[in-house]
């Protein structure tokens, strides 16, 4: 059988690939791992999602799964990730399962679990639930088996807990929120209004089949149209399951997960709350970022591409912040996983603290021109063995120097190479990432 869990869950097609036997086949796995047995209480989970069709039909999949193996269920409706993550923890439940595809379009969904705590699984727990398919097990009966009751309070907890982690109040600030159609619609705007910023929401009405359709993080031009239209200092934009945040200045230019990040550190700094003077990103963040940290005296620490490697390295180091260009930010000192509402509503505090527009606290760096050829149809087992390909490596390293940046990444999944070239100037940038790619076809291909 093809590995299940990719990187952050399980993921497919719903009704083809994620099935509701599948589903619940998953879910009484995930029970008979993480469902704790100390004390005398039955284990609990929340469950949540976000607004696809298909989350209902597989939500009761889920259900039904945990409580045949007497799991008591309480269900927090459609929330973010995060809130899953940090209701997870608040309720003291034993673990936690969401149901989203995060920002793939309607008809893919996904069910991703989290350990005590609303901590993200490890590979070996991913494994073992995975193990646990087909393996018979003996279902609860009588008065053994799991209650299902549904949280009234659970937004309302998540809410009050990212406004209470919040430095400086929003007043005075005109923020166009973007919602993604996604499971943020009523949280984040209701967020940014009792922080004091006059808010105007867009994407903020699901209808099971419209998430992430032309809104959100991945595309944000309605975000950049509707900041212009209405005069607006910032523009916040989540994506369907509000783990990611990116943003837009007031002339609706774009503010990326790099330079989110480049200005929190610097903020987290200043204020003395930046733990170990450090920020750790992955190998696909800009370099301007890394030599704009150096310049404000923050060591970068750099990981493998994903948000799982990101917090791995946080909590190995002890660090407080860390993420990715995407706008996946986690800010552990309040998250267990990323948060967009969370990084929104700190970025806006960053803007207010310092009576400063968000294109003025963006110049913290300067993002060199980077491109991004995907060469598919080669052999990337042999990406790191071919000498013809490490001398151009070299070549074009010596060509740009300090100032540049090469990275040759197989992907993890498709037969392709990434050829990832960064430069002072774009035509730069372009030709050097055209003559790898080049080499990457002659000698993998």
């Amino acid at each position: 059988m093809a590995q299940l869990f990719g990187t952050d869950g399980v993921r497919g097609l719903a009704g083809r690939d994620l099935t509701a036997a599948l589903t619940l086949e998953l879910s009484i796995a995930g029970a008979r791992v993480l469902a704790g047995t100390e004390g005398s209480r039955r284990p609990r989970a929340v469950v949540g999602r976000d607004p696809r069709a298909s989350g209902e039909f597989l939500e009761a999949a889920v259900v039904a799964g945990l409580a045949s193996t007497g799991v008591d269920v309480v269900k927090v409706g459609v929330l973010p990730t995060p809130a899953v993550a940090y209701l997870t923890g608040a309720l003291e439940a034993d673990f936690g399962v969401m149901l989203s595809a995060s920002h793939n379009p309607a008809p893919d969904n996904g069910i991703k679990f989290f350990a005590k705590g609303g901590q993200k699984l490890e590979d070996a727990l991913e494994e073992e639930i995975e193990g646990m398919l087909g393996v018979p097990s003996t279902p609860a009966v009588g008065d053994a088996v799991g209650r299902v009751t549904e949280s009234r309070d659970g937004a309302e907890m998540y809410t009050r807990h990212v406004l209470d982690s919040l430095p400086h109040s929003l007043k005075g600030l005109k923020v166009v929120m973007d919602c993604a159609h996604g499971s943020a619609s009523t949280v984040a705007p209701e967020a940014l209004r009792r922080a004091g910023a006059e808010v105007i929401a867009i994407g903020d009405r699901p209808d099971g089949y419209n998430i992430n359709q032309g809104c959100g993080s991945t595309n944000l031009a309605a975000l950049q149209e509707a900041v212009r239209l209405h005069g607006a200092d910032a523009g916040i934009a989540n994506d369907g399951d509000a783990d990611r945040c990116l943003a837009v200045d007031a002339d609706g230019d774009v503010v990326d997960g790099d330079q989110i990040l480049a200005i929190l550190a610097t903020e987290a700094k200043e204020a003395g709350r930046l733990a170990e003077d450090t920020l750790v990103v992955t190998v696909m963040s800009n370099l301007g970022l890394k030599l704009a940290m150096a310049r404000e005296g923050i060591t970068v620490v750099e990981t493998a591409v994903g948000d799982r490697y990101v917090l791995e390295e946080m909590k190995r180091g002890g660090f407080g912040l860390g993420g990715e260009q995407s706008g996946h930010v986690i800010l552990l000192d309040h998250a267990t996983t990323g948060d967009g509402l969370l990084t929104g509503l700190h970025l806006l505090s960053a803007m207010a603290h310092h009576k400063q527009g968000l294109a003025e606290l963006a110049k913290v760096m300067t993002r060199l021109p980077q491109v991004l050829i995907n060469v598919p149809d080669v052999d990337r087992d042999r990406a790191a063995e071919s000498e013809e390909l490490a001398e151009a490596v070299r070549a074009a390293e010596a060509e740009l120097g300090e100032t540049g940046r090469v990275l040759i990444r197989p992907s993890g999944t498709e037969p392709k190479v990434r050829v990832m070239v960064e430069a002072p100037e774009q035509e730069q940038a372009a030709a050097v990432a055209e003559r790898l790619a080049g080499v990457v076809r002659s000698a993998l291909g």
